[in-house]
Parts: structure tokens; sequence; C-alpha cells
């Protein structure tokens, strides 16, 4: 056991390394690999531990960057994810009894995976496979497979690998087969080049203003953060009557560019007019709004500002992060909301249930708050219901000296890939960036930078079939976690009522 652990243990990390920012994506085959041969021939009973040391050295060390918030935080929310390996130990044991376990037991890291993606409090997606593919062949399969499907492709290509190694097979005619299978299908869709309609384009500024200071704590200097993107839109504005940049058809502000609600606060609103009617154009302000139905509840928004108008549409962010935007269970003894950086959270923050995307002037536009652009179901569903572009406002300054900048941009680069429309990132402080269809970053702005990207983006009105499937994936692999425990405890119950009473059966339980 000592043995398999350390190789849990080293796999956990070799994964950890494929993402950013080391971004090592070649590796991830070999952590998955490592994974299962550390598993390969334990009863369930035994194999949840290497697993569990697996997750402990792949979790804590892909959010490492969690430490921003704090060494209790980064502890008490990598233990709940690593707690995700336990039932995955047991389903990877369960799985290597059937003659397809490299199937099979892909399936169940995929379910474990989107299951702690979305559990408990909107779960934690950061560490999905995917979300290392950038610049490889795997990511060809997002406009087709999604998220999840690609996922899959991956620890597919870990599980072949431990098969082939477990076997001793690599020279073997199945061997042969089976590895020429999975390089088809993970190389097809680049072969098999999904046509893209563009529909027009459209000119759009990404105002990047920084935060002074350190540059981590937002809400200590936010008339700063707000007259930063005041001032390099109104800066915009004079370089556009000068012919210098082309007019945008809409400006895009980060989250939290104002920390406080801009229809209460006159000096911030005011700001927010003058720089609107400077461009001519509306802009997207990130604000923290009170709701109107509670005030002692806020809601972080997308807000569309018309010039000469004011306040139009918005967007209101669908997942708050728990124990930083909100306290779950808020007034109960065993979770206290007084303990630590939890006083910062005052009041709680409401999720957002729309799947319409906002309309900013003559365009629809699929809007996603910092995390949000994590989850599967928010930027999907306003793309099918027309939008035909993708914006995304985050404000993730406390972690502008970590990894967790370059990870989040990656997705943004991923879901231009999965959706097939452009991606404008507007950061708070980095990265901000302006994505094509297939991925690639035609400009961007580091950490800590000051500037305005404008850049005239395609509109499109494709809907990919990673789109059309939605979360039905992701139902696909929940439902096969279910079934297939049930049918193990099922066939468990069987043999124990088959089996003599005398002598008793010490047969644990597969």
């Amino acid at each position: 056991m000592p043995q398999r652990c350390l190789l849990a243990l080293v796999g956990g990390l070799v994964l950890a390394a494929a993402f950013e920012p080391v971004g090592w994506a070649v590796l991830m085959p070999c952590g998955i690999a490592a994974l299962v041969i550390s598993v390969h021939g334990l009863r369930p009973g035994r194999a949840w531990i290497p697993s569990t040391v697996f997750g402990l050295g792949f979790i804590y060390a892909v959010m490492v960057w969690m430490r921003s918030v704090g060494t209790d935080a980064w502890i008490a929310m990598c233990a709940v994810e690593t707690a995700f390996f336990v039932p995955l130990g047991l389903g990877l044991a369960w799985s290597m009894r059937h003659r397809l376990w490299p199937v099979w037991t892909a399936l169940w890291w995929v379910g474990i995976e989107t299951w702690r993606s979305g559990w408990p409090f909107s779960g934690m997606p950061f560490g999905r496979l995917a979300f290392a593919t950038a610049d490889t062949p795997w990511a060809q399969s997002l406009p087709w497979a999604g998220m999840v499907g690609v996922s899959f492709l991956v620890a597919l290509s870990g599980t072949t690998l431990a098969w082939l190694l477990l076997t001793r097979r690599a020279a073997s005619r199945r061997a042969l087969v089976a590895v020429g299978a999975l390089v088809v299908v993970t190389l097809a869709p680049a072969v098999a080049h999904l046509p893209l309609d563009e529909t027009g384009t459209a000119t759009v500024a990404a105002v990047q203003g920084d935060v002074p200071g350190t540059g981590l704590n937002v809400p200590a200097v936010h008339r700063e953060v707000t007259a930063n993107h005041v001032r390099l839109t109104r800066e915009l504005a004079d370089a556009v009557e000068a012919g210098e940049e082309p007019r945008p058809d809409f400006v895009l502000w980060p989250e939290n560019s104002t920390a406080v609600d801009p229809f209460l606060d006159a000096q911030v609103h005011a700001g927010i007019v003058s720089a609107s009617d400077a461009i001519g154009v509306p802009i997207v302000v990130g604000g923290t709004n009170t709701n109107p139905l509670d005030d002692t509840q806020v809601l972080n928004q997308g807000i569309v500002y018309q010039p000469g108008v004011g306040g139009g549409d918005r967007y209101t962010k669908r997942h708050p992060v728990p124990y930083g935007e909100y306290i779950p269970f808020r007034g109960n003894p065993l979770m206290p909301s007084s303990y630590g950086r939890l006083t910062e959270v005052p009041r709680d923050m409401v999720r957002g249930t729309t799947l319409e995307p906002i309309r900013i002037g003559d365009l629809l536009v699929a809007d996603a708050i910092c995390f949000d652009v994590a989850y599967d179901e928010g930027i999907a569903g306003q793309v099918l219901n027309g939008a035909d572009l993708v914006t995304v406002q985050t404000s993730n300054a406390m972690f502008s000296r970590t990894g967790q900048l370059a990870q989040q941009f990656e997705i943004s680069r991923l879901r231009a890939l999965e959706t097939g429309r452009w991606v404008v990132v507007a950061a708070i402080n980095g990265i901000s960036g302006v994505v094509r269809p297939d991925g690639t970053v035609v400009a961007s702005v580091p950490a800590r930078g000051q500037e305005v990207l404008v850049e005239r983006v395609g509109l499109s009105t494709t809907i990919t079939p990673a789109v059309r499937l939605g979360t039905w994936p992701s139902r696909f692999v929940m439902t096969f976690l279910v079934a297939h425990t049930a049918w193990v405890l099922i066939t468990y119950r069987r043999r124990r009522r088959g089996t003599s009473p005398a002598p008793a059966s010490t047969e644990a339980p597969e």
C-alpha cells in the first residue's frame, strides 16, 4: 500500500502540472494512468486509500491559488474536494472488473468530476480535465462534445495507457486497434471542421483599469478603480474623435468596476454617465447592486448603460461564490458567519436565474461574470437563446499573483471553441483579452496592465452540437454513477442471499 500511495501522490501532482501556470497538458494521460495503476487489483474497501491520496496531491496543487483568500480557506475547500476521490476509488475498483474497464473507469472519472463541479453550493469546477486542453488536439472536440465529452476523451487516454501498461500488450493487435480507435476519435474533429456562419461584425472595447496599490483589495480603493475605468473610457472617446481608434459598438467594463450600487451612489453614477455620454455608445458596467426586493441582499450584475438614457438591460451572476459572496446557512451556530474573513461578507449575494442574453444596442450578448465561465449551462444557454457574441466580466484581483488568472483565461478560450463564438474578456487587473472561435488570442492585457483593447469581432448564429447538447452529457454521466452503484449493491445483496448461512459470509460489498 505505501508504494501505491506514493504512485498515486506523484500521479496527482503530475496531473496538476497539466494546468496553468505550468500547462504541460501532455501529462494528463500519465496522471490518470498513475491513479488507475495504484488502484488496480485492490478491493473496494481499500481502493479508496490511494485514490484519496491522489486527490490530495491533485486538488491541493491545482487550487493552491486559494491561499490568497486564506490558508484556512484553502485547506477547508480542498478537503471537501478531495473527499470526492473516496467514491472515485470505489468506482474504479468496481469498474476494473469489467472487460471494457478503460471505458468504465473513464466514465467514473468524468462522473465524479461533474459531481464535484456542481455540488455542494454550486461546486468547484476548477481542475476539470477539459480546462487544461487549450492548444491540444483534444480541444478540437469541444464544439462537438462539450466539456464533459472532452474530459471523457482525456480520461480515456489515461485509462487506455494504464491498460497497455498493466496488460503489457503494447505491440498486440488488440492494443493497436484500441489505440488507433482512440487516436481517430481524438483527431477526427480537427479534420471534420465545423463550419461557422458569420452573420456580421462588431467593434468592442474591453477596459482593464487596474487596482491601485497592491492590486489585491478592490473594496479598499473602489472609487479609484471606478475612476480608472471612467478615465480610460473618456480617453478612448478622445481617440475616437481624433480618428485614432474606431468607434466601438459598446464598451465592456469588468466585474466590480464599481463596488457600490451605481444607482444609489451619486458620485459613481455621475462618472459612469459621463463616460457613456463621452464615448456615445453603451457601456456594460460590472456593479454590485442592492436587491430591489430585499435590501439585505445584493446582486452582482453586468448593467448596460445607454448614453443619454442610463441603466438598461442587465445580467445577474448565476454562481455567487459561497463564503466569498454569500454565507450558506447564515445564522446557524454550527456555521458561524463571524469567523475570520467571513465578516467581510455582511450581505448575501443572490444568484441570477435567467438564460436570456443581454441586449446591447442591436446585439444579443451572452455574458458571464467571473466564476460563471467555469459552469456549462450559463453561456451555452444564452447562446442557444440567440446570443451571437460572448463577454466575460471578471474581478479576480485577490488572485493576481497566482495561477488562477491563467487558469480562468484558458477556460474563456475553451468557451470560444465550445460555442463557436468570439469571446471578449474584461478583467479588473488581468487577464483581459479577445479570443477567436478557434481559441486563438487576438489581443490581451497581462496582469496589472492598464489598457483598452479595441477589436473587431465576428458575430454568428451557428449552434454547435455541444451547445445543442447542453447539460445532457452531465446528466448522462451522473445517471451512470447512480446506475452502476445501484447495480453493484443489488448484485452484492443477491450474492449474500445466495450464500449459505453457516458459516457466515465475511465478504465485503463490491
